[in-house]
């Protein structure tokens, strides 16, 4: 189930991250001002802030198995009809759509997690799942530059188009629903967890921030290696790529970690104040024009950027209790990827006003206003 999870969202976010890495085809070779270079790379974002609690309502209604299944499919539809177009507009719309479908697998494969797993391993587990985002977005940057040099924006989409499939025909068959609590067992728990405190409502509110940097680097990170520190897309890709993948790594630790620790909240204190230090350092190494270094703190940055996640989520969904889970994971998606979908025409223009290292070096307050908004303390359902 875990690994069913984890190559689902990692499909859907191939998808979401395509267009991001469209951006040095469209902005250097195409001419499109990088505002709006952005707002298409946003596109599948906010597609999935429409309908990220609609699919965790369904999940938590029937279940997991074929909410995913189906968001897959019909993302993969959205992809393979975007292939022969070429105009921004179309394009856009269609990359909405697949985020929209897409958005199936981010509720739904969490339900999965916290359904089979303990408490006391649901740190380790989560972690392992939410490598899928940063796996997803690794394979986007290794293989769109090339394939969009070769074949236009239609060769990447395609590749999407088919994974998708191909996940959706997996889940449908592998998945299994985990077990539902007694309905005695529900009726106990709050009727409505954002009633009951404001928790849920302050980790919302801080992913929404942690993400700034987060989708800040997996947007612009590519073409500021190229455009600025003049590395050749192939390359700039690769360490691209391997950011996200030590990324994933990272969020395994960071999971299994704070099941060590006993505490979520706890560890996401240290992540949100690394997140202000390591974008204080790339905006510094960005403005000595320090290639090699640059590399080397975008990587532990991208990092950084994502160990919250994880730990969110986790913290999310236990609070919640299993009759709110899946619409509690929605909403938190939902405050995530709605900030996602500003920070690419956002940033966009904060770099075209200020250049890369003050955009850098500002987007660390997001981290630093995230920090006193953190819970003291964990609450959990079960």
């Amino acid at each position: 189930m875990l690994a069913l999870g984890v190559l689902a969202q990692a499909a859907g976010t191939l998808l979401v991250s395509t267009p991001a890495y469209l951006i040095p085809l469209l902005h250097i070779d195409r001419g499109v001002p990088l505002p709006q270079a952005g707002l298409l790379a946003s596109a599948p974002t906010f597609g999935m802030v429409l309908t990220l609690v609609g699919w965790g309502a369904l999940a938590d209604r029937y279940g997991e198995r074929w909410v995913i299944a189906a968001g897959l499919a019909l993302a993969a539809v959205f992809a393979l009809v975007a292939v022969p177009v070429s105009g921004t507009v179309g394009l856009g719309l269609l990359l909405l759509l697949g985020g929209a479908a897409s958005a199936s697998t981010n509720a739904a494969s969490g339900r999965v997690v916290v359904g089979w797993f303990p408490r006391s391993r649901r740190g380790l587990a989560m972690g392992i799942r939410q490598m899928s985002q940063p796996l997803g977005v690794a394979v986007a940057a290794v293989a769109v530059p090339p394939l969009a040099h070769r074949f236009g924006p239609g060769g990447p989409l395609l590749l999407a188009g088919v994974v998708l499939v191909v996940l959706a025909v997996l889940c449908a068959f592998g998945i299994a629903n985990p077990p539902r609590v007694a309905a005695r067992a529900v009726t106990d728990a709050p009727t409505n967890p954002y009633r009951a405190s404001g928790f849920l409502w302050r980790i919302h509110l801080v992913s929404a921030l942690l993400v700034v940097p987060q989708f800040t680097l997996s947007i612009f990170g590519l073409v500021w290696l190229i455009t600025q520190l003049h590395w050749s897309a192939t390359a700039a890709g690769v360490v691209i790529g391997l950011s996200q993948f030590i990324g994933a790594i990272g969020r395994i630790v960071i999971g299994s970690w704070s099941d060590r620790v006993g505490s979520r909240v706890r560890v996401l204190h240290w992540v949100s104040a690394s997140g202000v230090v390591v974008m204080l350092a790339l905006g510094a190494v960005g403005a000595v024009h320090w290639s090699a270094a640059a590399a080397v703190v975008l990587i532990i940055a991208t990092t950084v950027s994502v160990a919250d996640n994880g730990l969110s989520f986790t913290s999310v969904a236990e609070a919640a209790g299993p009759a709110w889970s899946g619409k509690a994971l929605g909403m938190q998606n939902t405050g995530q990827f709605l900030a996602a979908s500003v920070v690419g025409p956002g940033i966009g223009a904060l770099i075209t006003a200020v250049g890369y290292p003050v955009a850098f070096a500002l987007v660390a307050i997001a981290p630093l206003v995230s920090f006193p908004l953190i819970p003291h303390r964990d609450r959990h359902w079960s």
